[in-house]
């Protein structure tokens, strides 16, 4: 019976995307016919009639019946907050992707307005122990998702108004406890810690609104607003890396790197110089609160700051670091330092293939010693209707994160896991991908806890995938 309500949520889901984002696609018209040969070189009523201004009216005419907004280079969107910056940029908040990156997304252009539309649903089951190797793993069906609409509109000749909204219905299809994943911590529900779990998505993950004034060509002044928001800390939050956008779980390091991206209450002022850009922001420390349908109060008693640079169209670059006040509701009096650095990685080979990865460090220092790493690198290739993806990370867990009694020892875990995974487009309809993929998942535990977990558990799952098609220009 829960299955068959979740196969009936996503499907209305989709449906209702599809209808939504549908746009008319023009007819491109009959080829401009070839130039006339002249039978009577001296004739003058024939000169006049040059087949020079046909051959123009009659392109003309077609460049006019082709919809831009879905084939023009020309016309393509700028970046949400840069005119003279490509579309391709965009990162999460106001961070930075390659501008090789590519999108996944549907659009639409009116006049001086560009529209655009993302999202992503896993139907999936996930087994996080399939040898029963440990007691903490779980199997479960789930279907993480998102969705995404962005406005883009010019304003003067030097002006750029965005404001984005993203919704999650990870609380409808996940419950509130979210879906298993060993290693995994961070936040709570009912009053607890949340561990070997990870915690669904609210349902209003951002409202934003961003205004970028342009200087010249190499300068802008960005203010943004957020609430919720994403502050100036970290790289690309997960769901929107290509690199890992195959893979329906989030990183074990998510809390070390990117979790900053749901914040309620942000406001950032950032200036790009060409491919450099400096920010700083102030935020609500806190995280989420276990109510994933309101608006959490907005505190603003943090700050942040990232420094930018994307030295190729190939590669994007960042390092920030965020003062967290009292971030997690069970340790209030416990603040939280946190220092990023990141490479991103794209690379386009043709219209239908390309590679994307990403390498980020995290880093939690919560005082007195109490200092937590991570790392993670990941990639993904996409070979037309083909994909080859994986993901390693490492990551330091103490006994307080793991919610473990007081016979482990107070010290940092090492934890190691390593993905693999493939997935295959099975059908493309109206702009949208099926995708049906599995992956399976190695994890290296820390001796001191294999008790608990096992040696070497493995994970598996198996998945299909809806999605925006990739958007070629």
């Amino acid at each position: 019976m829960q299955m068959k309500k979740l196969f009936f949520f996503i499907l209305s889901s989709q449906l209702s995307i599809a209808v939504y984002s549908q746009h008319e696609h023009h007819q491109t018209p009959d080829p401009v016919p070839k130039k006339q040969v002249m039978q009577k070189k001296h004739s003058t009523q024939r000169k006049k009639v040059t087949p020079v201004k046909k051959d123009t009216m009659a392109m003309k005419s077609a460049m006019d019946t082709i919809d831009h907004s879905m084939h023009s280079m020309s016309s393509m969107p700028s970046h949400a907050y840069s005119r003279n910056l490509p579309m391709n940029r965009n990162g999460s908040g106001t961070g930075w992707n390659p501008d090789a990156t590519p999108m996944y997304m549907w659009m639409k252009s009116t006049g001086k307005t560009d529209w655009m539309f993302h999202g992503n649903i896993f139907l999936r089951y996930t087994n996080q122990d399939i040898f029963s190797s440990g007691s903490r793993g779980n199997d479960e069906f789930s279907a993480p998702n998102w969705f995404m609409a962005m406005m883009n509109r010019k304003l003067g000749s030097k002006g750029l108004l965005n404001a984005t909204a993203m919704i999650s219905l990870d609380r409808l299809t996940e419950g509130g406890n979210g879906y298993p994943l060993l290693f995994q911590s961070g936040e709570t529900f009912e009053g607890k810690r949340l561990v070997d779990r990870q915690h669904p998505h609210d349902l209003f993950s951002a409202l934003s609104i961003g205004y970028s004034q342009m200087l010249n060509k190499d300068i802008d002044i960005t203010f943004y607003f957020g609430y919720p928001g994403e502050p100036a800390l970290s790289t690309t939050a997960f769901m929107h890396r290509v690199s890992s956008m195959n893979n329906p779980d989030a990183p074990l390091g998510h809390h070390w790197q990117d979790a900053t991206h749901i914040t309620f209450g942000v406001g950032t002022l950032g200036v790009r110089y060409r491919n450099f850009k400096g920010e700083g922001s102030v935020f609500t420390g806190r995280e989420p609160d276990e109510n994933r349908y309101n608006f959490d109060k907005a505190r603003f008693d943090s700050y942040s700051y990232r420094l930018s640079f994307n030295p190729t169209e190939n590669w994007a670059l960042q390092f920030s670091q965020g003062f967290i006040n009292s971030p997690e509701a069970l340790e209030p009096d416990e603040d939280v330092t946190r220092t990023t650095a990141s490479v991103l990685y794209a690379r386009k080979m043709n219209q239908d293939n390309h590679f994307s990865a990403a390498a980020i460090w995290g880093l939690n220092d919560k005082g007195t010693d109490h200092k937590e790493n991570s790392f993670l690198l990941e990639g993904n290739y996409q070979c037309r209707k083909n994909a080859f993806y994986g993901r390693y990370e490492y990551i330091q867990k103490s006994k307080e994160e793991l919610d473990l009694d007081n016979g482990y020892p107070e010290t940092n875990f090492n934890i190691h896991a390593l993905t693999a995974g493939y997935n295959r487009q099975l059908v493309n309809f109206s702009n949208i991908d099926m995708v049906a993929g599995t992956q399976f998942t190695l994890y290296g535990v820390d001796k001191d806890l294999q008790t608990l977990y096992g040696k070497t558990p493995v994970g598996f799952e198996l998945y299909l995938q809806l999605r925006p098609s990739l958007h070629k220009h």
